[in-house]
Protein backbone atom coordinates (compact mmCIF):
# COMPACT_ATOMS: atom_id res chain seq x y z
CA UNK A 1 0.00 0.00 0.00
CA UNK A 2 1.13 3.71 -0.96
CA UNK A 3 1.13 6.12 1.16
CA UNK A 4 2.24 9.67 -0.33
CA UNK A 5 2.11 11.95 3.11
CA UNK A 6 4.60 8.69 4.33
CA UNK A 7 7.20 8.89 0.91
CA UNK A 8 7.04 12.86 1.46
CA UNK A 9 7.93 12.57 5.26
CA UNK A 10 11.29 9.79 4.43
CA UNK A 11 12.25 12.35 1.80
CA UNK A 12 12.87 15.53 4.37
CA UNK A 13 13.91 12.94 7.46
CA UNK A 14 17.13 11.22 4.69
CA UNK A 15 17.98 15.34 3.73
CA UNK A 16 18.12 15.90 7.19
CA UNK A 17 20.46 12.73 8.11
CA UNK A 18 23.04 13.52 5.26
CA UNK A 19 23.01 17.16 6.22
CA UNK A 20 24.02 16.11 9.45
CA UNK A 21 26.26 13.19 8.46
CA UNK A 22 28.40 16.09 6.26
CA UNK A 23 28.73 18.30 9.14
CA UNK A 24 30.07 15.57 11.57
CA UNK A 25 32.65 14.41 9.17
CA UNK A 26 33.80 17.87 8.38
CA UNK A 27 33.84 18.65 12.36
CA UNK A 28 35.59 15.49 12.73
CA UNK A 29 38.65 16.50 9.89
CA UNK A 30 38.74 20.04 11.88
CA UNK A 31 39.19 18.05 15.08
CA UNK A 32 41.44 15.38 13.61
CA UNK A 33 43.99 17.96 11.89
CA UNK A 34 44.14 20.21 14.70
CA UNK A 35 45.10 16.89 17.17
CA UNK A 36 47.73 15.51 14.06
CA UNK A 37 48.85 19.54 14.10
CA UNK A 38 49.23 19.12 17.96
CA UNK A 39 51.32 15.82 17.75
CA UNK A 40 53.46 16.71 15.06
CA UNK A 41 54.91 19.31 17.69
CA UNK A 42 54.88 17.35 20.07
CA UNK A 43 57.37 14.51 17.95
CA UNK A 44 59.50 17.61 16.41
CA UNK A 45 60.09 18.53 20.18
CA UNK A 46 61.67 15.16 21.06
CA UNK A 47 65.46 15.03 20.92
CA UNK A 48 66.96 13.24 17.81
CA UNK A 49 69.41 10.69 20.03
CA UNK A 50 66.23 9.27 21.77
CA UNK A 51 64.75 6.16 19.53
CA UNK A 52 61.55 5.26 19.53
CA UNK A 53 60.60 1.68 21.30
CA UNK A 54 64.08 0.75 21.76
CA UNK A 55 65.39 0.81 17.88
CA UNK A 56 68.85 2.58 17.55
CA UNK A 57 68.94 5.90 16.37
CA UNK A 58 70.21 5.57 12.23
CA UNK A 59 71.49 9.18 13.11
CA UNK A 60 73.17 8.52 16.73
CA UNK A 61 76.99 8.64 16.04
CA UNK A 62 78.24 4.60 16.45
CA UNK A 63 81.63 6.20 18.71
CA UNK A 64 79.21 7.37 20.85
CA UNK A 65 77.72 4.08 21.62
CA UNK A 66 81.12 2.45 21.65
CA UNK A 67 82.61 5.00 24.31
CA UNK A 68 79.03 3.93 26.47
CA UNK A 69 80.72 0.67 26.77
CA UNK A 70 84.13 1.47 27.57
CA UNK A 71 84.05 4.59 29.36
CA UNK A 72 87.11 6.13 27.50
CA UNK A 73 87.61 8.26 24.84
CA UNK A 74 88.05 5.54 22.28
CA UNK A 75 86.23 2.45 21.25
CA UNK A 76 87.28 -0.81 21.51
CA UNK A 77 87.60 -0.59 18.10
CA UNK A 78 89.19 2.82 17.87
CA UNK A 79 92.24 1.18 20.19
CA UNK A 80 92.10 -1.79 18.46
CA UNK A 81 92.51 0.28 15.04
CA UNK A 82 94.75 2.18 16.46
CA UNK A 83 97.15 -0.20 18.56
CA UNK A 84 96.55 -3.45 16.82
CA UNK A 85 98.95 -2.57 13.53
CA UNK A 86 101.68 -2.45 15.70
CA UNK A 87 101.52 -5.82 17.94
CA UNK A 88 103.63 -8.46 16.20
CA UNK A 89 103.63 -12.14 15.75
CA UNK A 90 107.05 -13.63 17.37
CA UNK A 91 107.75 -17.31 16.23
CA UNK A 92 110.98 -18.66 17.68
CA UNK A 93 113.41 -22.11 16.90
CA UNK A 94 114.90 -23.87 19.84
CA UNK A 95 117.46 -26.46 20.11
CA UNK A 96 116.86 -28.73 23.37
CA UNK A 97 120.18 -30.92 23.96
CA UNK A 98 119.02 -34.33 25.92
CA UNK A 99 120.20 -37.80 26.53
CA UNK A 100 119.31 -41.17 25.67
CA UNK A 101 120.57 -44.34 26.85
CA UNK A 102 120.52 -45.76 23.33
CA UNK A 103 121.69 -42.58 21.05
CA UNK A 104 123.47 -40.43 23.87
CA UNK A 105 123.27 -37.19 23.03
CA UNK A 106 120.54 -35.82 20.99
CA UNK A 107 119.26 -32.41 19.57
CA UNK A 108 115.49 -31.32 19.38
CA UNK A 109 114.29 -28.48 17.91
CA UNK A 110 111.04 -26.70 19.30
CA UNK A 111 109.01 -24.24 18.11
CA UNK A 112 107.56 -20.93 20.50
CA UNK A 113 104.73 -18.53 19.45
CA UNK A 114 104.39 -15.04 21.28
CA UNK A 115 103.83 -11.44 20.40
CA UNK A 116 105.63 -8.20 20.56
CA UNK A 117 104.75 -4.61 20.47
CA UNK A 118 106.18 -2.28 17.84
CA UNK A 119 107.51 0.85 19.48
CA UNK A 120 109.81 2.99 17.44
CA UNK A 121 109.53 3.60 13.58
CA UNK A 122 113.15 2.05 13.54
CA UNK A 123 111.98 -1.16 13.67
CA UNK A 124 112.55 -2.22 17.53
CA UNK A 125 110.14 -4.67 19.03
CA UNK A 126 109.40 -4.81 22.54
CA UNK A 127 108.96 -8.31 24.17
CA UNK A 128 108.99 -10.60 26.87
CA UNK A 129 112.58 -12.12 27.44
CA UNK A 130 110.94 -15.52 28.47
CA UNK A 131 109.37 -15.53 24.52
CA UNK A 132 112.99 -15.07 22.89
CA UNK A 133 115.43 -16.49 25.69
CA UNK A 134 117.97 -18.94 23.94
CA UNK A 135 115.94 -18.57 20.72
CA UNK A 136 118.29 -19.86 17.86
CA UNK A 137 116.24 -18.25 15.51
CA UNK A 138 113.55 -15.26 15.46
CA UNK A 139 110.78 -14.32 13.19
CA UNK A 140 108.32 -11.39 13.27
CA UNK A 141 105.20 -11.31 11.29
CA UNK A 142 103.01 -8.23 11.00
CA UNK A 143 99.17 -7.82 10.78
CA UNK A 144 99.56 -6.62 7.33
CA UNK A 145 101.27 -10.50 6.61
CA UNK A 146 104.55 -9.49 6.15
CA UNK A 147 107.47 -11.63 7.68
CA UNK A 148 110.59 -10.59 9.13
CA UNK A 149 114.07 -12.37 10.91
CA UNK A 150 114.56 -10.53 13.95
CA UNK A 151 117.76 -10.05 15.82
CA UNK A 152 118.37 -9.65 19.32
CA UNK A 153 119.11 -6.27 20.94
CA UNK A 154 119.31 -7.22 24.36
CA UNK A 155 117.42 -8.99 27.02
CA UNK A 156 116.58 -9.14 30.82
CA UNK A 157 115.45 -12.02 33.00
CA UNK A 158 114.90 -9.71 36.13
CA UNK A 159 112.14 -7.50 34.25
CA UNK A 160 111.01 -10.26 31.77
CA UNK A 161 111.83 -7.74 29.04
CA UNK A 162 113.69 -7.96 25.80
CA UNK A 163 114.06 -5.59 22.31
CA UNK A 164 114.30 -7.20 19.30
CA UNK A 165 115.21 -5.63 16.21
CA UNK A 166 113.46 -5.65 12.12
CA UNK A 167 114.25 -3.74 8.58
CA UNK A 168 112.00 -3.06 6.81
CA UNK A 169 109.90 0.57 5.45
CA UNK A 170 106.66 2.31 6.24
CA UNK A 171 106.45 0.04 9.72
CA UNK A 172 103.33 0.48 12.32
CA UNK A 173 104.21 1.90 15.65
CA UNK A 174 102.32 2.10 18.87
CA UNK A 175 102.91 4.91 21.44
CA UNK A 176 104.36 3.86 24.92
CA UNK A 177 101.76 5.49 27.07
CA UNK A 178 102.10 6.99 31.16
CA UNK A 179 101.22 3.70 33.34
CA UNK A 180 101.85 6.30 36.38
CA UNK A 181 98.04 7.40 35.25
CA UNK A 182 96.43 4.45 34.86
CA UNK A 183 93.62 4.03 37.33
CA UNK A 184 92.02 0.77 38.53
CA UNK A 185 88.37 0.33 36.57
CA UNK A 186 89.56 2.03 33.70
CA UNK A 187 89.62 0.15 30.46
CA UNK A 188 91.81 -2.45 28.99
CA UNK A 189 92.45 -3.73 25.82
CA UNK A 190 94.69 -6.91 25.37
CA UNK A 191 95.92 -7.48 21.63
CA UNK A 192 98.42 -10.16 20.85
CA UNK A 193 98.40 -13.47 19.43
CA UNK A 194 96.96 -16.63 21.96
CA UNK A 195 97.34 -19.95 20.95
CA UNK A 196 98.36 -18.51 17.27
CA UNK A 197 95.26 -16.77 16.64
CA UNK A 198 96.62 -13.84 15.35
CA UNK A 199 95.95 -10.19 16.04
CA UNK A 200 93.27 -11.25 18.62
CA UNK A 201 91.72 -8.67 21.07
CA UNK A 202 89.91 -9.04 24.29
CA UNK A 203 88.39 -6.37 26.47
CA UNK A 204 88.40 -5.62 30.17
CA UNK A 205 89.66 -3.36 33.00
CA UNK A 206 92.48 -2.22 34.56
CA UNK A 207 91.71 -4.64 38.17
CA UNK A 208 94.98 -3.51 40.12
CA UNK A 209 98.21 -1.62 40.40
CA UNK A 210 101.34 -2.59 42.13
CA UNK A 211 101.18 -6.46 42.19
CA UNK A 212 103.92 -9.05 42.57
CA UNK A 213 104.78 -12.64 40.91
CA UNK A 214 107.93 -14.61 41.44
CA UNK A 215 109.96 -15.46 39.08
CA UNK A 216 112.48 -16.84 41.36
CA UNK A 217 110.94 -17.15 45.16
CA UNK A 218 113.63 -18.74 46.81
CA UNK A 219 115.98 -16.33 45.42
CA UNK A 220 113.82 -13.75 46.25
CA UNK A 221 113.42 -12.47 42.62
CA UNK A 222 109.43 -11.35 41.86
CA UNK A 223 108.86 -8.87 38.81
CA UNK A 224 107.08 -6.01 40.38
CA UNK A 225 104.69 -3.05 40.07
CA UNK A 226 103.01 -5.23 37.78
CA UNK A 227 98.94 -3.43 36.13
CA UNK A 228 96.36 -6.70 36.93
CA UNK A 229 93.70 -7.03 34.45
CA UNK A 230 90.80 -9.09 33.92
CA UNK A 231 90.92 -9.04 29.82
CA UNK A 232 91.26 -12.16 29.02
CA UNK A 233 95.12 -13.41 28.40
CA UNK A 234 96.40 -17.00 27.48
CA UNK A 235 99.49 -18.39 25.67
CA UNK A 236 100.88 -16.72 23.34
CA UNK A 237 99.24 -12.58 24.04
CA UNK A 238 102.98 -12.57 26.58
CA UNK A 239 104.97 -9.61 24.80
CA UNK A 240 101.45 -8.40 23.64
CA UNK A 241 99.81 -4.66 23.76
CA UNK A 242 98.18 -3.94 27.06
CA UNK A 243 96.54 -0.44 26.05
CA UNK A 244 94.37 1.85 27.47
CA UNK A 245 91.23 3.92 26.46
CA UNK A 246 93.74 6.92 25.25
CA UNK A 247 95.15 4.44 22.90
CA UNK A 248 98.57 3.80 23.99
CA UNK A 249 100.37 1.22 25.39
CA UNK A 250 100.21 1.27 29.13
CA UNK A 251 101.77 -2.32 29.65
CA UNK A 252 103.74 -5.82 28.46
CA UNK A 253 101.38 -8.78 28.76
CA UNK A 254 103.63 -11.39 31.16
CA UNK A 255 101.62 -13.44 32.82
CA UNK A 256 98.57 -14.88 33.86
CA UNK A 257 97.35 -16.54 37.10
CA UNK A 258 96.77 -20.22 35.86
CA UNK A 259 94.27 -21.19 38.52
CA UNK A 260 91.76 -18.28 38.06
CA UNK A 261 89.92 -16.90 35.19
CA UNK A 262 90.57 -13.09 34.46
CA UNK A 263 93.73 -12.39 36.04
CA UNK A 264 96.16 -11.26 33.99
CA UNK A 265 99.81 -9.22 34.38
CA UNK A 266 101.03 -6.45 32.44
CA UNK A 267 104.64 -4.79 33.13
CA UNK A 268 104.00 -0.99 33.14
CA UNK A 269 105.12 1.03 30.14
CA UNK A 270 107.30 3.58 32.22
CA UNK A 271 109.36 0.43 33.52
CA UNK A 272 109.25 -1.23 29.82
CA UNK A 273 110.43 2.52 28.29
CA UNK A 274 113.48 2.72 30.85
CA UNK A 275 114.45 -1.01 30.43
CA UNK A 276 114.43 -0.77 26.58
CA UNK A 277 116.02 2.25 26.43
CA UNK A 278 119.02 0.74 28.57
CA UNK A 279 118.97 -2.33 26.32
CA UNK A 280 118.81 -0.16 23.04
CA UNK A 281 122.07 1.92 24.67
CA UNK A 282 124.24 -0.95 26.10
CA UNK A 283 122.96 -4.39 25.15
CA UNK A 284 121.64 -5.16 29.15
CA UNK A 285 120.36 -3.58 31.76
CA UNK A 286 123.18 -1.84 34.49
CA UNK A 287 122.03 -2.61 37.73
CA UNK A 288 123.75 -1.47 41.27
CA UNK A 289 124.50 -4.38 42.71
CA UNK A 290 126.50 -5.57 46.50
CA UNK A 291 126.54 -9.15 45.56
CA UNK A 292 123.63 -10.35 48.13
CA UNK A 293 121.79 -13.36 46.30
CA UNK A 294 119.72 -14.73 48.79
CA UNK A 295 117.55 -13.43 52.23
CA UNK A 296 115.80 -14.81 54.66
CA UNK A 297 112.93 -12.19 55.75
CA UNK A 298 113.21 -12.21 59.54
CA UNK A 299 109.05 -11.85 60.46
CA UNK A 300 108.21 -10.21 64.12
CA UNK A 301 106.73 -14.13 64.58
CA UNK A 302 110.17 -15.43 63.18
CA UNK A 303 112.15 -13.05 65.64
CA UNK A 304 110.12 -14.72 69.00
CA UNK A 305 110.35 -17.63 68.05
CA UNK A 306 114.24 -18.31 67.23
CA UNK A 307 114.50 -15.33 70.40
CA UNK A 308 116.15 -12.85 68.34
CA UNK A 309 116.76 -8.78 69.56
CA UNK A 310 115.47 -7.37 66.54
CA UNK A 311 111.42 -7.79 64.80
CA UNK A 312 112.49 -7.42 61.88
CA UNK A 313 115.53 -7.92 58.97
CA UNK A 314 116.95 -9.55 56.00
CA UNK A 315 119.17 -12.29 56.84
CA UNK A 316 122.02 -13.16 54.45
CA UNK A 317 121.63 -16.43 53.22
CA UNK A 318 124.19 -16.05 50.44
CA UNK A 319 126.38 -13.79 48.35
CA UNK A 320 129.18 -13.38 46.29
CA UNK A 321 132.36 -13.58 47.79
CA UNK A 322 134.40 -10.78 45.95
CA UNK A 323 131.38 -8.68 45.97
CA UNK A 324 130.98 -5.49 47.79
CA UNK A 325 128.81 -7.22 50.64
CA UNK A 326 131.78 -9.89 50.50
CA UNK A 327 134.80 -7.23 50.99
CA UNK A 328 132.89 -4.97 53.48
CA UNK A 329 133.05 -7.79 55.87
CA UNK A 330 129.52 -9.14 56.19
CA UNK A 331 128.82 -12.93 56.22
CA UNK A 332 126.02 -15.78 56.16
CA UNK A 333 124.07 -15.11 58.74
CA UNK A 334 124.23 -11.28 59.34
CA UNK A 335 120.50 -9.88 59.74
CA UNK A 336 120.30 -6.52 57.52
CA UNK A 337 117.79 -4.32 60.09
CA UNK A 338 118.23 -1.18 58.25
CA UNK A 339 119.70 0.23 54.76
CA UNK A 340 120.25 3.75 53.52
CA UNK A 341 118.86 5.08 57.06
CA UNK A 342 115.42 2.78 56.02
CA UNK A 343 114.36 -0.54 57.83
CA UNK A 344 114.48 -3.01 55.63
CA UNK A 345 111.85 -5.81 56.04
CA UNK A 346 111.60 -7.27 52.23
CA UNK A 347 113.73 -7.57 49.70
CA UNK A 348 111.80 -4.63 47.64
CA UNK A 349 113.31 -2.70 50.66
CA UNK A 350 116.63 -3.25 50.15
CA UNK A 351 116.49 -3.36 46.25
CA UNK A 352 115.40 0.30 46.01
CA UNK A 353 117.73 1.84 48.47
CA UNK A 354 120.31 -0.18 46.31
CA UNK A 355 119.05 1.51 43.34
CA UNK A 356 119.27 4.81 44.63
CA UNK A 357 122.86 4.54 45.66
CA UNK A 358 123.59 3.94 42.01
CA UNK A 359 126.78 2.82 40.70
CA UNK A 360 129.49 4.37 41.86
CA UNK A 361 127.72 5.34 45.47
CA UNK A 362 127.93 4.13 49.08
CA UNK A 363 125.24 2.42 50.58
CA UNK A 364 125.02 1.99 54.82
CA UNK A 365 123.67 -0.91 55.80
CA UNK A 366 122.93 -1.41 59.64
CA UNK A 367 123.64 -5.17 60.86
CA UNK A 368 122.58 -7.62 63.59
CA UNK A 369 125.35 -10.10 64.25
CA UNK A 370 126.00 -12.57 67.64
CA UNK A 371 123.47 -10.26 69.33
CA UNK A 372 124.86 -6.44 68.25
CA UNK A 373 124.17 -4.01 66.44
CA UNK A 374 127.25 -2.35 63.87
CA UNK A 375 126.89 -0.56 60.88
CA UNK A 376 128.78 -1.18 57.66
CA UNK A 377 129.80 0.70 54.85
CA UNK A 378 129.12 -0.77 50.83
CA UNK A 379 130.56 0.16 48.05
CA UNK A 380 127.86 0.15 45.31
CA UNK A 381 129.22 -1.84 41.99
CA UNK A 382 127.71 -2.46 38.64
CA UNK A 383 126.38 -5.85 38.74
CA UNK A 384 128.69 -8.29 36.63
Amino acid sequence: MNFPGYRSRRGSFFGYFLVGLAGALIGGLIVGCVFLGQMDKRIASIPKGISDEGEPDATAPTEIRHRDITGQGLSVAGIASQVGPAVVKISTLRERVYYTFFFGRMVQEEQGLGSGVIFDRRGFVLTNYHVIEKAKEIGVVLSDGREFAATVVGGDYYTDLAVLKIDGDNLPYATLGDSDIVEVGEAAVAIGNPFGFDNTVTAGVISALGRSVPLDAEQGIYLENLIQTDAPINPGNSGGALADGRGTVVGINTAIYAEAQGIGFAIPANTARKIAAELMEFGKVRRPWIGITQVWVITPRVARDYRLGIDHGLAIAGHVRQSPAGLAGLRRGDVITSAGGKPAKSVADLREVVDLAGIGGNLELEIYRDGRTFTVSVSVREAP
